[in-house]
């Protein structure tokens, strides 16, 4: 029987509950110890300075931990008492130990408190908060901890008193069961006998295979190549042909509960799912293969992705770039000829200006110095190696693309017809294009112009001439490979801008379409204005940051004079000498050798073990794909040599030891498997977060409210979706980045694994705002690679403090709104003119991709993407990069004149490389 158990609460959560802890905050005496006018009015009949103070210790006590305690003094910190003893004029609050003498006082004064104060029992509401519990288990899926917290504020809310822990705990308990339970039975029911079959049949190794069709189903492709990309349509279309991944389910159920059940089934073991009742098998089998689509088609286009970029286009680029080299100097030497050729030409209007002068006149005058074959043979070199005039330099790797034709052919054939594909106004001509193509490709029909299959409307540029022959074909004839690499090529770019898209997938879907808006934007509006700080209205708003950035010129313009850092060369330029190193004291040098002198040689796993019995929160976080704890004994040791071997990437034989239980190798793989995932981990990190923000030593450094981001490059030496060419950082090989986030106490707070060497640009807002950190950090450091004008205007729109590190400072433009003002030295640099009516035009766009944003309705990622266009803005991205050149002329000002500003970028990029 699957449930999860009531011991869900470790020893010490069990033990605080309901008592007080070491201490009591400031803020917390003044919210909860403070007696009003009300509460004074409860003691004054009171006779005794005991049974005045403890009165009040119970009245307090009921307020601040929401029940009476047996012993109402048990565990009440000294500054509590005090707090209550100087409201009322006591003297010595010793005197209250008295008050525990008679129980019956106390439980008189209990009663009458909870009479005043209109406290409810449990036991009446009761069935009221099971109902609360089950719903709120039933559309979140939530681990049952953070349901018990949720029930423990309603009961606070409706001022309830608390049961005690073993009973709440067990209502959590009994009711996400039942939810679980329920979801369970509602899957199931959903199901046909020949679904149940279909499903069951997903589990079963065939006799001639070795892994189960679900174990296919779960490994997607690696390899970037035409084969590959058809297996991987195969997969979608053989998910998506049996019919199981679009079963009809209860409307009731939320795509929260279908994940929740489909992230443990896409990680279970085939047995252990066999080894579940009929219901918990089929209700996990159908939510895994519901998310199954989704992953498959996400893998596959993917695939594409990773094959035009690397394997098709990367590669005839440089073999165009190869050919080019090797023909250079034919090339060189014919153009010359023809050089001679045009000057003769040239020179011959000036031979006469009253007759005509003939052919055979210029021709002599060539002749003379190259012969007639010759210049044929250079015309015959240049015309055969350059594409026409009006085609671009690039078009030489579109003919290299060409004769990979056979490459491409079998998977467009299946491509729009395997995948359903949407579009906007702009890329539906090419949809239209891509699904004419498949068809033509199939029925092998005539390529033709008049072809209705053919779509010369996309085909332009560099590609007419290859597409269409230059002159053009007189039968209208058109190139297979040429036309069917064209319409890829541009679906392909307008699939990753989502021009083009897949509504089946989550990561090329279409993010416009899932910006709130209508009844949804009106429900989150009015909160997420107000947190964010962001009018309805712009006007005023950019009316003050207009005037702070004038403000900001004329004043570090007017400083320039006296600023011996700054120098202002004679093209208008600003120049920022480097700040020098501190020097370090004598005393700081000394100290460092002593203290390194008596740290301890610690072995890694000891010390692992030792963090986790400062924070005992990091194990408890360490829970099973289906929400439930572990219940094996001696789980720390385990995990401690599981992440032993991770990090110094021994594998676990050097760890494993047979006869000691906690470390045989079967359960170090288990463990690695079930508790070492992404997502633990991020559970987990938070606690491991707060425990170092309370290190004096970490104080010291910051108080954690700034943030730095940046990658590192890694070959990955085995095929992945995941690994991508970049010759700069991976030579020959391919990589992918780390890309890593880390707070100014030295604690790495997130990180996100980015194919090949993609700019940091697009994932830092999303890395920053995925921060494990219990508060988010208020300032964001980064390089260079993580900068544009687009990130700017999202990260303040945000409310972030956004602070890049620029490269060639000389070079970086300021912008203005007052283009006639005055500001000296820097006119130069303030060279940009800011067209606010962009922003004032898109203001309601911005607020509703600024708060889809904030409430992860989308990531930042998929806006940042869909906003560039390969660098190109659309209207709006170009509106919000605009809001973005106010701050980011501000930032380089600081830079300027601003020392301190300057030495704080620094020190967060030197602590995060120092961390690398």
């Amino acid at each position: 029987m699957w449930a999860v158990p009531v011991e869900f609460l470790s020893d010490q959560e069990a033990a605080a509950f309901g008592r007080y802890g070491d201490s009591v905050s400031r803020a917390d005496l003044e919210r909860f110890f403070f007696l009003d006018d009300r509460d004074l009015e409860l003691v004054a009949g009171l006779r005794g300075d005991h049974n005045l103070l403890g009165f009040s210790v119970q009245l307090a006590t009921v307020r601040y931990i929401g029940r009476f305690l047996a012993d109402p003094l048990e565990g009440v910190p000294t500054e509590a008492i005090d707090f209550l003893a100087g409201q009322l004029r006591i003297a010595d609050p010793s005197c209250v130990k008295r008050y525990a003498v008679r129980p019956q006082t106390h439980r008189k004064h209990a009663g009458k408190i909870r009479e005043a104060l209109r406290l409810t029992d449990f036991a009446r509401v009761e069935a009221q908060l099971a109902v609360f519990v089950g719903r709120r288990a039933w559309v979140t899926g939530d681990g049952p901890k953070a349901i018990f917290a949720d029930a423990l504020r309603w009961l606070r809310e409706r001022d309830v008193l608390l049961p005690g822990v073993s009973r709440l705990a067990r209502l959590v308990a009994r009711e996400r069961d039942a939810a679980t339970r329920r979801l369970w039975e509602t899957l199931s029911v959903a199901l046909t006998d020949q679904q149940r079959r279909e499903l069951d049949a997903l589990l079963v190794v065939g006799p001639c295979g070795r892994v189960s069709e679900l174990e296919r189903w779960r490994t997607g492709p690696v390899r970037a190549s035409g084969p590959q990309m058809v297996k991987a349509l195969h997969r979608v279309a053989e998910i998506i042909g049996s019919g199981l991944s679009r079963v009809e389910l209860d409307a009731t159920v939320t795509p929260r509960r279908l994940a929740e059940l489909a992230r443990y089934g896409m990680g279970a073991d085939v047995a252990q799912l066999k080894r579940h009742g009929d219901q918990r098998r089929m209700a996990t089998l159908v939510a895994t293969v519901t998310q199954l689509e989704a992953t498959a088609t996400d893998d596959a286009l993917e695939l594409l992705d990773l094959l035009m970029t690397t394997e098709l286009i990367g590669k005839a680029r440089t073999e165009a770039d190869k050919q080019t080299i090797k023909r250079h100097p034919k090339l060189v030497k014919a153009s010359a000829i023809l050089a001679v050729v045009a000057q003769a030409l040239l020179d011959a209007r000036d031979w006469g200006e009253e007759r005509e002068v003939r052919v055979s006149e210029v021709w002599e005058a060539i002749e003379m110095r190259i012969p007639r074959v010759v210049v044929r043979a250079a015309v015959a070199t240049v015309t055969g190696m350059l594409p026409p005039p009006e085609a671009v330099p690039e078009g030489d790797w579109r003919a290299e693309l060409v004769n990979k034709t056979a490459t491409v052919v079998g998977f467009v054939k299946m491509l729009t017809t395997t995948i359903s594909f949407g579009a906007t106004a702009e890329g539906a001509p090419v949809l239209a294009a891509m699904t004419a193509l498949g068809e033509q490709l199939a029925c092998e029909a005539k390529w033709s112009i008049k072809n209705p299959r053919i779509h010369p409307q996309v085909v332009t540029g560099p590609w007419r001439h290859l597409v269409f022959g230059h002159p053009a074909r007189a039968d209208g004839g058109v190139d297979r490979g040429a036309y069917t690499f064209c319409v890829l090529e541009r679906f392909h770019r307008y699939l990753k801008r989502r021009e083009i898209y897949a509504e089946g997938s989550t990561r090329w879907r279409n993010p416009q379409a899932r910006l709130l808006d209508g009844a949804a934007w009106e429900a989150v509006k009015a909160d997420v204005l107000t947190s964010l700080g962001l009018p309805e209205n712009p006007g005023a708003l950019l009316c003050c940051h207009v005037a702070t950035l004038d403000e900001a010129l004329r004043y570090v313009g007017s400083r320039l004079a006296v600023n011996t850092d700054v120098r202002v060369d004679e093209a208008g330029k600003i120049h920022v000498s480097s700040d020098k190193a501190i020097a370090e004291p004598p005393s700081l040098i000394d100290l460092r050798k002593r203290v390194a002198a008596m740290l301890p040689r610690v072995d890694i796993g000891e010390a692992i073990l030792e963090v986790m019995g400062w924070v005992p929160e990091f194990l408890e976080s360490l829970t099973a794909p289906s929400g439930g704890a572990s219940r094996m004994a001696g789980l720390d040791v385990t995990v401690a040599a599981c992440l032993t071997s991770q990090a110094l990437n021994i594998g676990y034989g050097p760890v494993a030891e047979e006869g000691v239980a906690a470390l045989e190798r079967r359960r170090l793989g288990h463990a690695g498997r079930t508790y070492l995932r992404a997502a633990n981990y991020t559970a987990a990190n938070p606690h491991l977060i707060t425990k170092q923000a309370g290190i004096g030593f970490a104080q010291a450094l910051g108080g954690g409210l700034v943030a730095a981001i940046d990658g590192m490059r890694f070959v990955v030496p085995v095929p992945s979706l995941f690994a991508k060419p970049n010759r700069k950082f991976f030579g020959p090989k391919r990589g992918m980045t780390w890309l890593n986030a880390i707070n100014d106490q030295a604690f790495g707070t997130a990180h996100k694994i980015v194919a090949g060497t993609d700019r940091d640009c697009l994932h830092a807002i999303d890395l920053f705002f995925n921060s494990g950190a219990a508060e988010l950090p208020e300032v964001l450091i980064t390089d260079t690679g993580s900068y544009s004008d687009l990130v700017f205007g999202i990260a303040q729109l945000l409310g972030v403090d956004y602070r890049p590190a620029l490269a060639d400072l000389p070079d970086q433009k300021g912008w203005r709104a007052d283009y006639g003002a005055d500001y000296g030295s820097l006119n130069t640099f303030a060279r940009g003119k800011l067209d606010l009516d962009k922003v004032r035009r898109h203001w309601d766009e911005i607020l509703r991709l600024i708060a889809s944003i904030y409430t992860s309705q989308v990531s930042a990622y998929e806006v940042v993407r869909a906003l560039q266009r390969d660098g190109h803005p659309t209207a709006l991205g170009e509106a919000v990069a605009t809001y973005g050149r106010i701050f980011k002329t501000l930032h380089i000002l600081s830079i300027i004149d601003s020392e301190p500003y300057r030495r704080g970028i620094k020190g967060m990029r030197n602590l995060q490389e120092g961390r690398h």
